[in-house]
């Protein structure tokens, strides 16, 4: 039979229960972590939100409380009445180790089957086993501390907003479909059928016109949806910081950025102080290979096709080649190479071309096609040293107006520096990149589009190439970058009604489709806006890193797998045909037939 609650009153948490607690009588509820018989005494260790209490049942002392103890399994949920002692030998491992509780009394409140897994911080379990039983992988410290942190850095988030003068405003969930790049999440109204709602991919257009209605400076903590392909860092579904400013200097929003992230920082113990760096985009790449590059250690790019020049119909690359510098990986064995050579290819290189630097001389199977003196002269030019390792990549396929060989030596200079343990996790190097190209060439379309969208604000010195050299413009966006990770991506935005025509042109939209998207919008323009800017930062990643984790499923409540599932809600899942017919839907088979 099992106990009831009734007006039995928690007194504290048990994780809180210290030294200076010692004679204090409590009243704990929680769940059974564990439970050890030695006969005459039961010990359990009862965990709650805030940790773990070890609660003592004497037989001799309490039999009523001992006896009802003996039914305890892991995953119970009781509350006990007892009176807090010191330990006569302390646990250091937990935070309540110099006390326990001897139990008087003893609720069962209620059972549990026997859980898939252990609630411990680490398990061997898989994550789809963890993912559909979440509830209870909730209940893992790790996991609940991530939820915990996530709350905390949202809440300093707002704190931090509300004293720079922000407001925070709600804007529409179901809203029009106005394609950003992703696929929309369309939800179909009942009240007009035929017609869609779309979920919002940002509130990129709503906050725009924030500004357009005076309310200066706004924020939100808001949903957003796309219809998108999965990675570790990637849902359907995610939450992001979106903010916007009137009248803003491109530094004014740096530093609202700057600031509140060095309170969300210290909230998981990292300080960090900006200003932070700033590096443009051509910079970026060119140095790093990449537009996040991870600043945590050197290792830069060294453009060095000057020297396979002559080489180049014998080795069969297109473009140019970029080179790293290995420190110490000169005694890298053939294996390691090979892994070395396979993880280039899955980056896209066409081959990897590496020179062995020994206190002997150089060394390297391109002596045939180089000669001496060029590979010489090689070393020379990156600053190898005796125990480096040159690696040398060019890619497999061009892409037009980009250096796609930088982008590989990026990838392999960030796999270079994890296996060589040259990366500094005690660091946080935050960087903004600027200087972005306004369009970006779409392979897939065969036409370029907009690198960010189209709302992005152009250099004006460049506004006149928007036709004629599209490739040259640039844009006034910026993204922020912590240790490799985009934590976000802003801009400044076109604010006048010609210039965004002339944008929508340029992205080969006519006046109609243009009108069909964003009608409602462009109205809003022709009513006096003003000059006006702001940035979106990723919740979750923001989280995910401050939290250690490599996955941003770790730092949500109820994410879904890599395949878009929800397994514990058992989503997506078919609906009654009755819902369908009301709506005026029907499900064709393989997308073609009905």
């Amino acid at each position: 039979m099992l106990d009831t609650l009734g007006n039995l009153k928690r007194t504290q948490y048990c994780g809180t229960l210290r030294a200076s607690d010692a004679d204090k009588d409590v009243v704990l509820m929680g769940w059974v972590q564990r439970r050890r018989d030695l006969g005459q005494l039961i010990f359990i260790d009862l965990r709650d939100r805030a940790g773990i209490a070890q609660i003592v049942f004497n037989q001799e002392q309490h039999p009523e409380a001992h006896a009802k103890a003996e039914d305890l399994r892991s995953e119970f949920v009781v509350a006990v009445e007892g009176r807090v002692i010191r330990r006569q030998k302390s646990n250091s491992e937990i935070a309540t180790g110099q006390v326990e509780v001897v139990a008087t009394r003893l609720h069962i409140l209620n059972n549990s089957k026997t859980p898939p897994f252990q609630i411990e911080n680490e398990t061997t379990v898989s994550e789809e086993t963890r993912l559909r039983y979440r509830y209870l992988d909730l209940r893992r410290p790790r996991l609940h501390g991530n939820i915990e942190l996530r709350h905390r850095v949202v809440l300093e988030i707002r704190k931090a907003l509300d004293e720079l003068g922000f407001f925070e405003i709600e804007t529409p969930i179901l809203t029009r479909s106005t394609p950003e790049g992703a696929r929309d999440c369309l939800v179909p109204s009942r009240i007009h059928h035929g017609q869609f709602y779309a979920l919002p991919q940002s509130p990129q257009i709503f906050k725009q016109i924030l500004m357009i209605s005076n309310m200066d400076r706004y924020f939100q903590i808001c949903r957003c949806f796309r219809d998108e392909d999965f990675r570790a860092d990637r849902q359907l579904e995610f939450t992001q910081l979106d903010l916007e400013m009137s009248f803003p200097r491109q530094q004014d929003i740096f530093d609202a950025i700057e600031r509140l992230m060095e309170r969300a920082c210290a909230v998981a113990g990292v300080e960090t102080k900006g200003p932070f760096r700033h590096l443009d985009y051509k910079e970026a790449l060119r140095r790093y290979g990449s537009d996040k590059p991870d600043l945590r250690f050197g290792m830069e790019l060294h453009n060095v096709t000057e020297f396979f020049e002559p080489a180049r119909a014998v080795l069969h690359f297109e473009g140019n080649v970029q080179a790293v510098v290995a420190p110490g990986a000169a005694a890298w064995s053939r294996k390691q190479l090979d892994e070395l050579a396979e993880f280039a290819k899955g980056a896209g290189a066409r081959g990897v071309y590496t020179v062995k630097v020994t206190a002997e001389g150089v060394s390297s199977q391109l002596e045939k096609n180089l000669g001496a003196d060029a590979l010489k002269k090689l070393v020379e030019a990156v600053g190898a040293k005796p125990g480096d390792l040159i690696v040398a990549a060019a890619a497999k396929e061009q892409i037009p107006h980009t250096d796609t060989s930088l982008h590989i030596a990026g990838q392999i200079r960030l796999h270079l520096g994890d296996k060589l343990n040259l990366i500094d996790r005690t660091k946080w190097e935050f960087a903004w990149i600027t200087g972005f190209a306004l369009f970006e060439w779409s392979e897939r379309e065969k036409r370029w589009v907009s690198a960010q969208h189209p709302f992005t604000g152009i250099y004006e010195e460049d506004i006149e190439k928007l036709e004629t050299a599209p490739w040259e413009c640039r844009s006034k966006g910026y993204d922020l970058v912590l240790n490799g990770n985009e934590l976000g991506s802003g801009s400044i935005r076109i604010h006048r009604q010609d210039v965004q025509a002339r944008m929508f042109k340029a992205l080969g939209l006519s006046d109609e489709q243009a009108r069909q998207r964003f009608g409602f919008f462009l109205d809003a323009l022709t009513y006096g806006t003003p000059p006006h800017g702001g940035i979106a930062l990723g919740i979750d990643r923001v989280v995910m890193l401050l939290a250690g984790e490599k996955s941003i499923r770790d730092v949500i409540a109820f994410p879904k797998t890599t395949a878009a599932v929800d397994l514990m809600a058992e989503s997506p899942s078919e609906v009654d045909q009755d819902q369908l017919d009301e709506l005026g839907i029907k499900i064709s088979d393989n997308r073609g037939k009905q």
